[in-house]
């Protein structure tokens, strides 16, 4: 095993098979020593555990679910980037995470839901996982997913 495999395993984490493309696109691609991964959503086998806009009321998924699922989509990233370079012991520095949210319009927390990314790459990586970020509400995501998440890594 390696050591972020080791890592994984100790917050009892499988990354998952690498999602299949939805679209005419690859889910990473290098470029130097760059990793960039397409948006990814937060499939758990081949299924989006929910659909919608994030917010607060009725009818809308609860920030605290939007962060679970911005976990997701790093899982699914970071999935797609091993598939890339071989193995994420070769990631140097996660560079940059942009996270956008399905948003109803009254929500403004979406760093706050983005940050279910951000920690959990804290986590992975230590401080080669403190990274740039920026976390964008929009209308709607593809397939009606409430979040999506895109990473850039840095590798050797």
């Amino acid at each position: 095993m390696s050591q972020i495999d080791d890592r994984l395993a100790e917050l009892g984490i499988t990354l998952p098979e690498v999602a299949p493309p939805v679209a005419a696109y690859v889910p990473a691609v290098q470029s130097g020593s760059f990793v960039y991964t397409s948006g990814q959503l937060p499939f758990v086998s081949g299924v989006l555990p929910a659909t919608g806009k994030v917010g607060e009321g009725s009818g809308l998924i609860p920030a605290a679910d939007a962060k679970d699922y911005a976990r997701l989509c790093v899982l699914n990233a970071l999935a797609a980037a091993k598939g890339v370079i071989g193995s994420l012991d070769r990631v140097t520095q996660v560079v940059k995470v942009t996270g956008f949210v399905a948003s109803d319009p009254a929500f403004t927390g979406q760093p706050g839901v983005v940050n279910g990314a951000s920690e959990l790459l804290g986590q992975i990586f230590g401080d080669a996982g403190v990274h740039a970020r920026s976390a964008v509400g929009v209308a709607v995501l593809p397939l009606d997913s409430p979040v999506e998440v895109e990473l850039i890594l840095a590798f050797a």
